[in-house]
């Protein structure tokens, strides 16, 4: 199993476990994350959600292993699936918090940024670096505009750095900035909070905040699609990520 599980409480603390990569989400992590993450919203035990990463890392982003080797047929079935990981995770009625320990990068960002709220330290590095392996992060920089508006966003999605900890929760893209060793204890303590919260007013909330922001999530869907698409038929993408496994090895930030 990719993605692990344990209650503490009414909490339950959902770790993606391939720390030997960062936690660099592959098909099969994503589709057990899904499956998960619907379970424990349909579970009437659990009252609040915490997600993180096992090891050292948050998630370093989508296992560029696994997309430098698609052909452009296979460019449509990725991001369908992407797009199903970012819907479940909008669409939890329960509370959700990101436990950030360390790298959260591309996709790993994008999780955390689906989450209602981040907790991190001062050395995680969060950001969107996509543009180095010849994608643009559109549906990224969407997600970061919810949270820090559109300058920050095209700043972030065109540079590709990854900012620390104190500069993310300064930009308003970690909720809460504690010492490293406390960051989950924090995140667990956050969710337990939501978890004694009114449930049905807890569902609402998320529910007006998803209505909300759906026309421009959907958008942002289907624009990075067709991005992929003419990037993948530009070649771009599997020659810049080819490069980046050779000088790095196997692995995520994408």
């Amino acid at each position: 199993m990719l993605v692990d599980k344990q209650m503490r409480g009414r909490v339950a603390v959902v770790m993606l476990n391939r720390p030997e990569r960062l936690n660099a989400v592959t098909f099969q992590m994503r589709s057990e994350l899904m499956a998960m993450l619907a379970t424990l919203d349909a579970d009437p035990a659990v009252g609040a959600i915490v997600i993180t990463g096992a090891g050292r890392g948050f998630c370093a982003g989508q296992d560029l292993s696994e997309a430098a080797s698609m052909t452009i047929e296979h460019v449509s079935r990725l991001f369908n699936h992407l797009r199903g990981i970012y819907i479940a995770m909008r669409e939890l009625t329960k509370g959700c918090v990101a436990a950030v320990n360390g790298v959260a990068a591309g996709e790993g960002f994008q999780l955390a940024l689906c989450a209602d709220l981040r907790i991190g330290h001062p050395g995680v590095r969060v950001g969107l670096p996509e543009i180095g392996v010849g994608l643009a992060s559109v549906l990224g920089a969407h997600l970061l505009s919810l949270h820090s508006g559109h300058g920050i966003a095209l700043e972030m999605v065109l540079s590709g750095a990854l900012v620390d900890g104190q500069r993310a929760y300064d930009l308003g893209l970690l909720s809460t900035l504690v010492a490293e060793e406390d960051v989950l204890e924090r995140a667990i303590a956050t969710a337990e909070q939501m978890a004694a919260r009114p449930p049905l007013a807890v569902r609402q909330s998320k529910r007006r905040y998803r209505d909300v922001t759906k026309p421009a999530f959907d958008a942002a869907c289907e624009a990075a699609l067709h991005m992929a698409v003419e990037a993948y038929s530009h070649g771009e993408p599997q020659e810049a990520m080819r490069t980046f496994l050779h000088a790095h090895g196997k692995g995520g930030r994408g």
